[in-house]
């Protein structure tokens, strides 16, 4: 004999699961717990869920001291690894970025980048999901101190070209 279908929530029931789930998020410090969040958002369609884990997820993963260019920078390597995961189904790691991180350092990588004549994979993916914030071309602005004329303007171009106003990442 079969098992009687469940019968589906209430949308007052999904509202507060998913307020829940929203307010939980910013406390989680575990990469699988809120991997796990990020699946389960993802199962269950509620991209607000998902989006706020993402980000959590690549603010947790960043070991460098919140602020700096080099946390944003590794936020965003963090990012790219995670949807090429999610894409691919396998863990990828950026091991070119990595090593060039590891030979020059975060700025000049990201300055490399920003001077480029084409823009990188990991722009467009986080262009596409509406992350822009985490681009590298962002981080640029965000630290308009480390980097020089050129680079930045390089960056606002791209962001601009994207249908992003570069004018929310530059510092007041």
């Amino acid at each position: 004999m079969k098992k009687p279908m469940r019968k589906p929530p209430s949308a007052e029931t999904t509202d507060k699961r998913d307020a829940d789930a929203l307010a939980r998020v910013h406390d989680m410090t575990e990469p699988e717990r809120i991997r796990a969040l990020m699946a389960n958002a993802r199962r269950l369609n509620v991209p607000e869920v998902y989006n706020a884990a993402f980000r959590r997820l690549v603010d947790v993963q960043s070991e460098a001291e919140p602020g700096t260019v080099a946390h944003d920078f590794w936020r965003t390597v963090h990012a790219f690894e995670q949807m090429l995961k999610e894409e691919r189904g396998k863990t990828i790691r950026l091991t070119r970025t990595r090593q060039k991180i590891a030979r020059v350092g975060e700025v000049r990588t990201l300055a490399d980048f920003a001077d480029a004549t084409k823009e990188t994979q990991g722009f467009e993916m986080l262009i596409a999901r509406q992350m822009p914030e985490l681009t590298g071309e962002a981080i640029i602005l965000r630290h308009p101190d480390d980097f020089d004329d050129k680079t930045r303007d390089a960056a606002a171009a791209r962001l601009s070209s994207a249908g992003v106003d570069p004018a929310q990442f530059t510092p007041a």
